[in-house]
């Protein structure tokens, strides 16, 4: 799908809806109005749940981004995308309160306009807000990977308004490139301070533009600064610094840091874990299970740390067997052996399957006591 200007275009929508709260809890709730001759409903809104934005819809219908998929390059690690959209998502909660705002996926920024934005800038691209090339000597890096925008909307019934809008700016880590067509492949790592330097002159940048358009002249403008993993990465990227431009405003006063750690468990090759009593509540969960049955490839977690504060494990569990009371037996014994040795008051999410498909769900948000259970082409 390689396109000019090694732009990539990957077909993705709708990942935010689970972002943005428990989908065992959503239902549709008609806000709508009618016309007289069609009937036809022009609004609806989702109610995802207690701790997430209630998500509009027109015609019925989710509305999708036009800028969704764009990248700078083809060296996307796909791992990064659904955390992009959900730290967004819970950054935009800091200012829109998910009581006051209902969510929207972008739609004031144009295809044209991001895809000039995530070229170098050149003589021909002005707006460009990648560096030049340079030399071969001087390579200069893509610093810039990929844009994300979502407004936030007040109103009700068939009246509402843009109040907000959120900004995710995917700053590359380590950009990937060949200095002879067909060549080698040569990567340059980024460092944190010039991802952060980087991306807030691009935020600005982006603010300034957003403002020439009437309805964005006087809402608050949030940009979040995403930090790209390796092509190769097991986990996703994070979020390190976000700040708000107020109304009438294209500046961001202040810009708030954030810590956001991933960790893949078990550990190898003598790493450290970030915390260790959930190193060794994993080790025992993964014990278990394994003593329990033979056949069993590999038991693998990822943790997200904020503040230092475990806030997500996600636990993949591959297994040898597909008979139907096997899966049904070991789904079992996952519940209770998660409930005894994994953290009671974060939330948790295991997937058990086979190379080829998922078998059974085993989950709890962080304010559960008890996991819920979904054992697939099973009662």
């Amino acid at each position: 799908m390689k396109k000019t200007w090694k732009l990539l275009v990957v077909a993705g929508a709708g990942l935010i809806l689970s972002a943005c709260g428990n989908l065992k809890n959503s239902s549709l709730a008609n806000n709508a109005t009618t016309t007289s001759s069609t009937r036809t409903k022009t609004y609806q809104t989702t109610n995802t749940g207690k701790n997430g934005y209630t998500v509009l819809l027109k015609n019925g219908r989710y509305v999708t981004s036009p800028i969704s998929g764009l990248t700078a390059t083809n060296n996307d690690n796909s791992v990064d995308g659904r955390e992009l959209e959900r730290g967004l998502v819970q950054i935009s909660k800091n200012v829109y309160s998910p009581n006051n705002y209902v969510f929207q996926e972008g739609q004031y920024l144009d295809r044209s306009t991001v895809i000039d934005w995530l070229m170098r800038k050149s003589k021909t691209n002005p707006n460009g807000l990648n560096p030049v090339l340079g030399t071969k000597k001087n390579y200069h890096p893509y610093y810039l990977e990929e844009i994300l925008e979502q407004d936030y909307l007040t109103g009700s019934g068939s009246n509402y308004k843009i109040g907000g809008i959120s900004i995710g700016l995917a700053m590359n880590s380590v950009d990937y490139y060949q200095k002879v067509k067909d060549g080698p492949q040569y990567q340059q790592s980024i460092s944190r301070a010039t991802q952060k330097a980087q991306g807030m002159a691009m935020a600005e940048k982006i603010i300034a533009n957003l403002r020439k358009k009437k309805a964005l002249k006087n809402i608050p403008i949030t940009v979040g600064l995403f930090s790209k993993t390796s092509k190769d990465s097991l986990v996703g990227g994070s979020y390190f610094a976000y700040g708000t431009a107020g109304a009438n405003s294209s500046k961001i006063a202040k810009w708030e840091s954030m810590s956001v750690k991933w960790q893949v468990l078990p550990t190898i090759g003598g790493a450290k874990a970030v915390n260790s009593n959930d190193a060794s509540g994993f080790n025992s969960f993964k014990t278990a299970i394994q003593n329990y049955f033979p056949n069993i490839s590999g038991v693998i977690g990822n943790l997200r740390y904020e503040n230092g504060k475990l806030v997500q494990e996600n636990i993949s569990i591959t297994t040898q067997f597909y008979g139907y009371e096997q899966i049904q037996s070991f789904t079992r014994l996952v519940q209770s052996t998660a409930k005894k040795y994994l953290p009671s008051d974060t939330a948790v999410e295991i997937k058990i399957g086979s190379v080829d498909d998922v078998q059974a769900l085993v989950a709890k948000e962080a304010a559960d006591s008890d996991y819920q259970v979904h054992i697939y082409g099973g009662e």
